[in-house]
């Protein structure tokens, strides 16, 4: 026991200095968003701020509509949501409960589309936008989203854990597959859901790439597209910079404090059970 303990402490050291080290950009990010324009750019740099200026934040608000960019982005991570947990459920279920003809060839298949770069599809993503007439509109960031295979990965996992003996008992109360999913087997996989949800949610929220190359307009630019433009804008207001940057990371850090339970109980129960 007593050999334990250097070891242990030890190790809280090491990971209280991987956090430090992980949490100072965001600390600096959120102190030079509170300092004046001169002391912003000052060498050497102060750690603190002398004057506490939170109408930086009002001032970067007023200088960009983050308004429309917020709600941009919002809309198109609810639906890339919304999209995900139903196609990932429906084919996961399939993949995991039902007898397939090639079950394991066509979840080998899906896999293998995993090694496929994104940046192999943009192009025929990008013409079969314009194709269908969804250019410059919602539709064009939500639905090439909508699909994932490692959610489709997560959720067949957790659905094979689920006790054979509970289907067997609702098929014989006369429950098919489709309600078996929807009363029994999704409030059982809450955990892995929200797991799903929260990293769905953040990859919407910080996609740059296919937003500014399906949006032309300010109208539906999400949050990563505004603030590179803003960046531009005020590229020698370093405080105004950063207080925007600081608006466009804040609701990410909320969502996963307020998930952080249902996160690590879904990373957990996604075992590698085949």
């Amino acid at each position: 026991m007593w050999a334990k303990r250097p070891r242990r402490l030890l190790l809280y050291v090491a990971m209280l200095a991987a956090g430090v080290v992980i949490a100072f950009p965001f600390f600096w990010m959120l102190s030079t968003s509170l300092k004046s324009e001169a002391e912003a750019t000052t060498f050497p740099p102060s750690v603190l701020p002398a004057h506490w200026l939170f109408g930086n934040y009002l001032d970067a608000w007023r200088a960009a509509p983050f308004g429309r960019y917020f709600l941009n982005s919002a809309v198109m991570a609810a639906g890339q949501v919304a999209l995900g947990l139903v196609t990932s459920s429906l084919a996961a279920y399939a993949l995991a409960r039902m007898r397939v003809p090639g079950r394991g060839v066509i979840f080998g298949a899906l896999l293998a589309t995993l090694i496929i770069p994104p940046e192999v599809t943009l192009i025929p993503n990008y013409i079969a936008m314009q194709r269908l007439g969804w250019y410059n509109t919602y539709v064009a960031l939500i639905v090439p989203f909508g699909a994932s295979v490692f959610n489709v990965f997560l959720l067949r996992q957790a659905f094979l854990q689920l006790p054979g003996e509970l289907y067997e008992a609702a098929v014989l109360e006369g429950c098919t597959h489709l309600r078996f999913l929807w009363q029994f087997a999704v409030p059982l996989s809450r955990p892995v859901l929200a797991i799903i949800a929260l990293l769905t949610a953040i990859r919407a929220w910080n996609d740059f790439q296919w937003p500014l190359i399906v949006t032309d307009t300010p109208d539906l630019r999400p949050i990563q597209v505004g603030l590179t433009i803003f960046r531009s804008d005020v590229s020698t207001n370093f405080q105004l910079l950063m207080a925007g940057s600081m608006m466009a990371v804040l609701p990410v850090v909320v969502l996963y404090l307020v998930t952080q339970r249902q996160f690590i109980q879904g990373i957990a129960r996604t075992g590698i059970r085949g």
